[in-house]
C-alpha cells in the first residue's frame, strides 16, 4: 500500500514538473526597452511593445539603477494615463525586476517618479492565452471562511441611485468586511447593473470602460475572496456620478490559512524550481 501511494506522488510530481517544463521553455523572456533598459525616454516604451505579442507564463524584465528608479504597477487604465502612483498593485525596486505574466488581461507599468513617468517612462501590455502552451497548473486552493453576507443598501434601498449622492460610502463604513464575505446586488436589471473595476480613479471618475467584471442578473452575489479595496459601480448615464457607487474595504480573516493537498504542495515547489531556472539561465528575446 506504502508502495502504490509513494508511486502514485511521484507519477504526479513527474507529471506537473515535466507540463511546467514544458511552459516554461515555449514561454518567452522579454528584457523591457532591450539595450535602453527601464529609462526616461518619450514613447519609447509604446514602440518597443507594439508588435509583440504576450503570453501567459511570459516574463518582462526591468533593469535600472534603483538608486533613481523604480517599476510601480498600476491598476488601471487612468491611474497609468496620469501617472498615479498613490495606490499600486505592486512596487518593484531591485534594479533587476523579473515580472512574470500570470493572467490574460491588461497590465499597467509605471515609474513613481510623476516627472519621468509623465515623460515616457510607462508600458502597458495586453496578455493572452497561447492556446499551443500546455496549460499551467492551478493555483493553490483555498478555503474560504463563511462570511457574512450584505445586502448592499440594506433590505430597503438596495441598489439603486440614492437620493443622498454619499449613500453608499456611508452604509459601507459602518461595517467592517471580511475575506469570506458576500455582497448581494439586487437592482431592476432592465435600467442598471453592477460593474467591478480595478483602480481608485475609475471610481472616482465613474469609468466604466475597462471592468474587472461584469454583472447584469438584478440579483449578484459576489464572494470578496481577496483583501484590500474593492470597487463597484454602475455604468449607466448619471448613476455613478449620482452616487451609485460602493467602495468596500476588506480585511483578511484571523487564522485562516492555504489548504494544501500533496499535489498542491508538488506544484509549489514546481513553480519556484521554475522561477529558479528563469532566473539562472535567461533567455532574451
Amino acid at each position: 500500500m506504502a508502495a502504490t501511494t509513494t508511486k502514485k506522488i511521484f507519477m504526479t510530481f513527474l507529471l506537473v514538473t515535466t507540463t511546467a517544463l514544458l511552459a516554461s521553455c515555449s514561454a518567452k523572456v522579454y528584457k523591457v526597452g532591450d539595450a535602453d533598459g527601464w529609462t526616461t525616454k518619450d514613447d519609447v516604451y509604446y514602440s518597443w511593445a507594439e508588435g509583440k505579442e504576450f503570453h501567459v507564463g511570459d516574463s518582462l524584465v526591468f533593469e535600472y539603477d534603483r538608486s533613481l528608479n523604480d517599476v510601480t504597477q498600476v491598476s488601471g487604465a487612468l491611474e497609468y494615463q496620469f501617472c498615479d502612483s498613490s495606490s499600486p498593485k505592486a512596487v518593484y525596486n531591485t534594479g533587476h525586476d523579473v515580472v512574470t505574466l500570470t493572467e490574460p488581461g491588461f497590465y499597467y507599468f509605471i515609474s513613481s517618479n510623476h516627472v519621468q513617468c509623465s515623460l515616457g517612462q510607462r508600458l502597458d501590455v495586453l496578455v493572452v492565452h497561447d492556446p499551443s502552451r500546455p496549460v499551467p497548473p492551478p493555483p493553490p486552493s483555498k478555503i474560504l471562511p463563511f462570511g457574512k453576507t450584505y445586502k448592499v443598501g440594506g433590505d430597503a434601498k438596495g441598489w439603486s441611485v440614492p437620493e443622498e449622492s454619499e449613500f453608499y460610502n456611508k452604509w459601507s463604513d459602518e461595517k467592517q468586511f471580511l475575506v469570506g464575505d458576500n455582497l448581494v446586488f439586487e437592482y431592476n436589471e432592465e435600467v442598471n447593473d453592477v460593474l467591478e473595476i480595478s483602480g481608485d480613479l475609475e471610481f472616482k471618475y465613474c469609468d466604466p470602460t475597462s471592468p474587472a467584471a461584469v454583472y447584469k442578473t438584478g440579483h449578484d452575489r459576489i464572494t470578496l475572496t481577496k483583501p484590500g479595496v474593492h470597487y463597484f459601480i454602475s455604468s449607466k448615464t448619471g448613476h455613478c456620478e449620482a452616487g451609485l457607487k460602493l467602495r468596500v474595504v476588506v480585511g483578511p480573516t484571523p487564522n485562516v490559512l492555504p489548504k494544501l493537498s500533496p499535489l498542491d504542495r508538488l506544484t509549489k515547489h514546481s513553480d519556484q524550481l521554475l522561477k529558479l531556472m528563469l532566473l539562472s539561465f535567461p533567455i532574451w528575446f
